[in-house]
């Protein structure tokens, strides 16, 4: 008779050892544990300071420590982050944080993350993960579907709008030096032809990085100057762009959230052989409005998009997408041999990014959109944007000078001086009652509160803007 055993058989006896069995046995009751720490936390988030107390902060220093020798159990472990590490965090997904374009939580992309954790898989290529990688597609069609861009174009996931800017340009930058007979991937940049990169006054400091990340510099940018707004003036962009051109544009500029006139530039620069690149990290998603897209029209015209979900889609950290219009360029710039890499498959994921090893973050947009659809992700669109428009209002009752029109989920205000400004942004987030951030718009201080996080009401606007209102009282 053989003593061999079959695949199922070794699975029972890996099953049915003690040892193995209370390893998983702890494992899931550490997770249980955590789940049941985050429910605590989401429970108590809204009856605390929004930003971190300073008493909390200071309590950070627990974690200061030389590690030691001998290893701790877990649950400690567990304990202490939830101990030390929860009271210091920003509440960033109760409806009161206006700072900096974040968005809050989904409840179902949430949830999503928790098992794509459970999970752990590598969306490197279809053949590591079949779930992942099918999930990564379809929402990825399904984003390229809810913004209007062409059924041909194809999205990928990565780190943030940053990395989907990187990407972008990196593409483009080789597709357009190709044209000049110039292989970048075997000749290098040294002694390439030069580029012309075309981008507005007010392009995002993201764009700009990544231009200095894909060896393009910044020096020679040419830039085109602004309207009121931060949109790029159409009557100033040049008509002689050629197919060694690259043209940035922004939906949503960072300060007021308006985009630059998509229709009036994008035909022109790539009927003569340029690419055009659009940075919409946050407007872009004014597109899967009927209300709105009008804001954004002309866009799909694009060679290229960047754009998060972590934003106004409020999926969990960090969630970039990259969409292009060709599939194939991005390929070219970021396809990579190796033989343990051959896995049969045409393009998987690693060969149309940066990365080669990757979380699953497409299944927290896929949970997302198939929570909400289309009707429900135009709605959280429209409701933010309801939002912001009654903030300025208020606020502009209140006596404070809104910069200019919202657009769609950006107000930016000023309160007498920059000094007076200052004083009050400063006042509002020793409050805590909300967080907004400052900037400066023209020359001039402003505070800048960005309505991104799904679960803010009307109440919370309300209560917001009596608290800045009554910041303002205490420091004049």
């Amino acid at each position: 008779m053989s003593t061999e055993t079959t695949p199922q058989q070794d699975l029972t006896r890996v099953h049915t050892n003690p040892t193995a069995i209370a390893r998983t046995r702890e494992h899931i009751s550490l997770i249980s544990e955590a789940a049941r720490r985050s429910g605590s936390y989401l429970a108590n988030a809204g009856h605390r300071s929004i930003a971190a107390p300073a008493d909390a902060v200071a309590g950070l220093g627990a974690f200061r420590r030389p590690l030691q020798d001998e290893p701790i159990d877990a649950r400690t472990v567990l304990a202490e982050l939830d101990a030390f590490g929860s009271p210091a965090t920003t509440s960033q997904g109760v409806g009161r944080y206006f700072g900096y374009v974040n968005g809050g939580l989904d409840p179902a992309a949430h949830a999503a993350a928790i098992l794509a954790g459970t999970w752990d898989q590598n969306v490197g290529a279809h053949v590591m993960t079949p779930t992942a990688t099918t999930l990564d597609e379809v929402a990825g069609e399904w984003v390229i579907d809810a913004l209007g861009l062409p059924s041909s174009a194809q999205a990928s996931f990565n780190a943030g709008a940053t990395i989907a800017n990187l990407t972008a340009i990196i593409a483009a930058r080789d597709a357009l030096y190709a044209k000049q007979g110039w292989d970048v991937g075997q000749q290098g940049l040294a002694g390439a032809p030069a580029l012309r990169i075309i981008v507005g006054e007010e392009i995002h400091a993201s764009a700009l990085k990544a231009l200095r990340l894909a060896g393009l510099g910044t020096a020679t940018l040419e830039r085109i100057p602004t309207d009121d707004h931060g949109a790029i003036r159409a009557d100033a962009f040049p008509t002689d762009t050629d197919d060694a051109t690259l043209v940035l544009l922004q939906a949503g500029n960072v300060n007021t959230g308006h985009s630059d006139p998509f229709a009036a530039i994008i035909p022109g620069v790539r009927e003569r052989g340029g690419w055009v690149h659009v940075d919409g990290a946050f407007g872009l998603w004014a597109a899967a409005s009927p209300t709105h897209r009008h804001l954004v029209a002309g866009v799909e015209l694009a060679d290229s998009w960047a754009t998060d979900a972590h934003k106004w889609l409020n999926a969990p950290y960090d969630s970039g997408i990259l969409i292009v219009r060709d599939p194939q360029t991005v390929v070219r710039s970021m396809a990579t041999d190796a033989a343990y890499l051959d896995t049969g498959e045409a393009t998987p994921p690693f060969q149309r990014g940066i990365q080669m090893s990757q979380r699953a973050r497409g299944l927290e947009t896929w949970a997302m959109l198939a929570s909400h659809g289309k009707t429900g992700l135009a709605d959280l669109i429209d409701r933010s944007i309801g939002h912001a428009q009654r903030f300025a209002a208020l606020l502009s009752a209140a006596g404070a000078s809104v910069l200019a029109p919202v657009a769609l989920n950006q107000v930016l205000v000023r309160f007498d001086d920059d000094t007076t400004t200052d004083a009050v942004i400063a006042a509002v987030q020793a409050d805590g009652t909300l967080w907004a951030g400052g900037t400066v718009w023209h020359g001039r201080h402003a505070m800048r509160l960005s309505v991104s996080d799904a679960a803010t009401t009307t109440d919370d606007v309300e209560v917001s803007a009596a608290a800045i209102v009554q910041a303002r009282r205490s420091v004049r």
